[in-house]
């Protein structure tokens, strides 16, 4: 009997999630039900891919950059890579505050539903305020750079919050056994392969348990969800994210696969569907990374050493979904409390969200920190994020699945930015 494809297997588990919730909100325990019973089996999925996301980033990325010519193919996939990741984030936030501006949807919610979710979420919301103004009073100008050096590299991989920390490390560590005789690194080589071997073998072992984790996340999310009279009242906002994000992720990097990447944008988008329906169940670019890799590897058919260089990085600091909601969310808050914001604040919007989106941690949630900086940015009480929190996790559910289409979209074009026409060919035949 043929085996079911992962994305299928996914889907299931999604639509099981679904049903199972509706179901069980509509009897009295059912929620308790699946927070006492569901929801454990969702967690330790989660943890199980947080548990392999720092040993794949060191093994793989070191190996990648190893298994680079010399320094200056790495600095010039490196200055490739990053400028690539700029220019889509930035063209992220303006889509967002294209649409924001043009459908106003801060003008479609009730002033009952406005002081109801203030008072809903005011004291959560509090709480994320609080922790943003805290990181932000002892940060100076270059804290951003001090806290890429890590003091303690096995500190830094105590916390997956480090990720650019680790990969600082992994990077120098490649940087120095590229610019070493072969003969000296040979044996470590081979250690970094059998280890490169191993984190595979666990995430394929791991994706056997991936259908039933997305199945426990799915139920929990519907049976935890506010009322839907909260999401009527947000239905607009939500709709301006959700179609921001769909004309990035389907209009944008589409233009790019076919002219840049020389891909049919469906078979791209076919190749990353596993990575994309785990990221939205999981909300983690960071827990998704080692599926987002297979299917670079094994769909995309990218070369490793660029997907061990370019995704890795890609999960830290690419945040395209991420930026875009802010843009949106961050000009929402302001209509709804009747701000006109200037041009000057519009632009700074988009340098804010592009600056903190550089080493935000790739997990769920950490949208909602940034979004305190962006608003604090433009004189916006932060308190008004109370007013998009009901819709906040299905949305950052998107979001992490724009940020890995993104990060496989820049991948493929630095391949393809390096691969001759004959090996071309040969892959799109494979």
């Amino acid at each position: 009997m043929k085996k079911i494809a992962l994305h299928w297997q996914i889907l299931i588990g999604i639509v099981g999630g679904i049903l199972l919730g509706l179901l069980c909100i509509q009897f009295t325990g059912g929620k308790d039900f699946i927070i006492d019973w569901i929801k454990p089996f969702g967690t330790i999925f989660i943890n199980l891919l947080k548990l392999i996301a720092i040993p794949l980033i060191i093994v793989s990325l070191i190996k990648g950059v190893s298994d680079l010519k010399d320094t200056t193919q790495l600095s010039g996939l490196g200055l490739r890579t990053f400028g690539m990741y700029i220019l889509t984030t930035v063209i992220a936030v303006t889509i967002g505050l294209g649409l924001v501006n043009l459908i106003q949807p801060g003008s479609f919610i009730s002033e009952d539903t406005r002081q109801e979710m203030l008072r809903s979420f005011g004291g959560e919301v509090q709480e994320k305020v609080d922790e943003a103004a805290e990181v932000q009073q002892t940060r100076g100008p270059l804290q951003a750079l001090i806290d890429i050096v890590p003091e303690n590299i096995f500190d830094s991989m105590s916390v997956n919050s480090n990720m650019l920390q680790i990969i600082f490390f992994s990077l120098l560590v490649g940087v120095a056994m590229i610019s070493l005789p072969f003969g000296e690194i040979k044996a470590f080589k081979k250690v970094l392969d059998a280890g490169n071997a191993i984190v595979l073998k666990i995430v394929d072992l791991m994706m056997l348990f991936a259908p039933y984790g997305v199945f426990a996340l799915i139920a929990t999310l519907i049976a935890e969800a506010p009322s839907f009279d909260v999401f009527k009242a947000l239905g607009m906002y939500a709709f301006t994210v959700v179609l921001g994000l769909l004309l990035l992720v389907y209009g944008v990097y589409s233009l790019f696969v076919y002219f840049f990447g020389r891909m049919n944008p469906f078979r791209f988008f076919k190749a990353i569907l596993p990575a994309q329906l785990l990221g939205f169940s999981t909300s983690s670019s960071a827990a998704t990374l080692p599926v987002t890799m297979e299917c670079a590897e094994e769909n995309l058919h990218i070369r490793k050493d660029v997907l061990s260089f370019v995704l890795p990085i890609g999960a830290t600091i690419n945040m395209d979904g991420t930026c875009l909601y802010q843009g949106v969310a961050a000009v929402f808050i302001a209509q709804v409390m009747g701000h006109d914001l200037t041009t000057a604040q519009q632009l700074s919007i988009i340098l804010t969200a592009t600056l903190a989106s550089i080493g935000a941690a790739a997990v769920p949630g950490a949208g909602i920190l940034m979004l305190v900086i962006v608003l604090e940015s433009i004189g916006i009480s932060p308190a008004g994020i109370a007013l998009i929190f009901a819709v906040d996790r299905p949305l950052d559910m998107l979001r992490t699945a724009t940020n890995i289409s993104g990060d496989s979209m820049v991948a493929l074009l630095m391949d393809r930015s390096g691969t001759g026409r004959a090996e071309l060919a040969e892959n799109d035949g494979a």
